[in-house]
């Protein structure tokens, strides 16, 4: 059996340790509006950070590129080596944003799979910026209608300021402004480590899968004891005479 390293936080950690920022983008165009209103809200939110003294370092997902892949981890239930590190990296995040083009009124369908392949437990309590771009404003409900709900099911730790924008929206000072306030509430929820507190105390209160990414190493693969009766019995096998007790 293969070793899991536990991906929640270390109650060890230094206070002032490192922060890292996983930025989710699913625009499949080039250039992407997603992809621009993510870089905005990673500058401003690493820009927050460090002016708090602490250090950030930010992992970029696209999911163009791991299209297939997740298509394919979709259809088997299994992703593959490289689709296994970005989650490894979704889960090791101290803070997430998640940016999702809209088309015909719902977020793609791209993004939508990726986070239908995450162990439901991946990002409990993990501070996350939703925001969405489409072309035209009559999409703005989306991320109230269908991302947050997504993060709430997931137990992510959305920030109350989500950001849309629209093509109109683009040179305004309004969406700097909201832009502002949504990074705003990222680095404070990530810096005052509220969201690895909440994972830490209540943690055994949530549904795990067994062996899944965010699995902590109390309880693994590797420690369960596979010649026991009951995992005999579960098996198909026979109970031993010294577990009869005959």
């Amino acid at each position: 059996m293969t070793d899991r390293t536990p991906l929640q936080p270390d109650p060890e950690r230094p206070a002032d340790a490192p922060l890292t920022l996983v930025v989710i983008s699913g625009g499949t165009g080039n250039p992407s509006s997603s992809r621009l209103l993510a870089d905005r809200l990673t500058e401003k939110t690493t820009e927050l950070i460090r002016g708090r003294g602490r250090d950030v370092s930010i992992r970029h997902v696209e999911l163009a590129p791991i299209a297939v892949d997740i298509a394919q981890a979709v259809v088997t239930g299994f992703p593959d080596e490289r689709l296994k590190a970005v989650i490894r990296q979704l889960a090791a995040a101290d803070g997430l944003i998640t940016v999702s083009p809209v088309y015909t009124a719902g977020v793609s369908g791209l993004f939508k799979s990726f986070f239908d392949i995450l162990d439901d437990d991946l990002v409990v309590a993990k501070p996350t910026l939703p925001a969405a771009t489409a072309g035209s404003a009559r999409h703005a409900l989306v991320i109230d209608g269908q991302l947050r709900p997504m993060l709430a099911f997931l137990r992510a730790l959305t920030v109350p300021t989500s950001v849309f924008a629209a093509p109109e929206d683009w040179g305004s000072s309004a969406l700097g402004e909201r832009i502002g306030r949504a990074a705003t509430e990222l680095t404070a929820l990530m810096t005052t480590g509220v969201g690895a507190a909440i994972a830490g105390d209540a943690w055994s209160g949530y549904r795990h899968r067994f062996g899944g990414e965010a699995a902590r190493a109390e309880r693994t693969a590797a420690d369960v004891d596979f010649t026991s009766a009951l995992m005999r019995l579960a098996a198909g096998g026979a109970p031993s005479q010294r577990d009869t007790g005959a």
